[in-house]
């Protein structure tokens, strides 16, 4: 038995009804229908994403057991299509205010690793008409987010249909406050520039195309010979003529695992060129994310077709992570040292009602809410 949804009651203490109203008024939606509440709809979405359920009829038949009145089939996609799913993205970054917490910085940084990237939930094109995606023969939508590669806490999401390129989201997930580390798809040599002349300057690592065009290149001084698969660190303009950087930045070569050209752009110029590839090396963190999420939390399964069904059901789930990453975090720094797990044990352990004594122990008496 899956016993993930005993997390459902923690939840609702992180984010009591009374919070959800003023999100309500904000989205100037007024709850008529009171056979299904959209608290409800929310905590019903939760469990939905906690557990192994598939859709809304199979969660009919576990309304009861988790605190909730039934509900047909009818008036649950009524409900989902009606609220409007910013109430439920507020509820996302309320959350993420109320769990996130400052990492050690391991890499010595100046300021903390923050990847951007997006990842998209393809659907049948009859399914989802508003959202045609780029190839026109499937609709998709999707999800843009920053994550904190340290501790893999959510920082920001937004969303969009497939036909969105990624570079033009970038601004609603990044934050001055952290390193930004992206693809290939973030690197504009415009908003390079953009990144040095706003107030508070934007740092990045960010990947170039292999075919970038490196102007005056100035080979960086250095004493003792490159580690691991580092081939040059230099400075230099950025693309033709038509499209040059007025800046120059910083560039790092190197090869990745497989032994293909990797080409990195940033505006750290303090830090090693090993450690420049470290940072990016990070970014993985956030595949991984969309990797975990598709796979453990219902989000490929739609379970409506409007926006606000469809995107009602992501923020949840999202929300759901942050949840779990909250308890897992806290946990693992409580627990004895024997006990600790990675993040991915905990998930598996927790879905088969199999954690180590230590870990019910710290659920039942010492979780801490913020």
């Amino acid at each position: 038995m899956n016993h993930r949804t005993m997390l459902v009651p923690i939840l609702q203490s992180l984010i009591p009804n009374e919070e959800l109203q003023p999100l309500l008024q904000q989205a100037n939606y007024v709850d008529t229908a009171r056979k299904f509440t959209v608290y409800e709809l929310f905590i019903f979405l939760a469990e939905a994403a906690l557990g192994q359920w598939d859709g809304y009829r199979d969660g009919e038949k576990r309304m009861v057991a988790c605190g909730l009145r039934p509900a047909d089939h009818s008036t649950i996609s009524k409900k989902a299509k009606e609220v409007p799913f910013s109430v439920f993205k507020q509820l996302l970054h309320l959350l993420i205010r109320k769990c996130n917490r400052s990492t050690r910085r391991r890499l010595r940084l100046p300021k903390e690793p923050l990847a951007v990237d997006s990842t998209t939930i393809s659907a049948g094109h009859n399914r989802l008409p508003w959202a045609p995606s780029v190839k026109g023969e499937k609709s998709g939508i999707k999800l843009h987010v920053s994550l904190l590669t340290e501790t893999g806490e959510l920082h920001r999401v937004t969303e969009s249909t497939g036909k969105q390129h990624d570079s033009t989201l970038c601004s609603a997930v990044t934050d001055s406050n952290f390193i930004l580390v992206a693809d290939r798809a973030y690197g504009k040599h415009k908003q390079f520039d953009a990144y040095m002349e706003q107030e508070q300057r934007q740092y990045f690592v960010i990947r170039l195309r292999n075919n970038t065009v490196l102007h005056e290149p100035v080979y960086r001084e250095r004493k003792r010979p490159y580690e691991h698969t580092i081939e040059q660190d230099l400075t230099c303009q950025l693309g033709t003529k038509a499209s040059l950087t007025r800046y120059r930045f910083r560039v790092v070569k190197l090869k990745d695992p497989q032994g293909n050209p990797v080409v990195l752009a940033t505006n750290l110029h303090r830090p090693s060129a090993e450690k420049i590839a470290e940072v990016y090396r990070q970014r993985w963190q956030i595949e991984v994310f969309f990797r975990w999420i598709k796979q453990h939390l219902n989000v490929p399964k739609l379970f409506g077709k409007t926006p606000n069904a469809v995107y009602g059901q992501l923020y949840t789930a999202l929300i759901v992570y942050v949840l779990l990453q909250y308890v897992y975090e806290q946990g693992n720094s409580q627990v004895h040292p024997s006990a600790r797990l990675s993040f991915a044990e905990f998930d598996r352990l927790i879905s088969l009602a199999a954690l180590p004594p230590e870990w019910v122990v710290y659920l039942a008496h010492h979780l801490a809410l913020p």
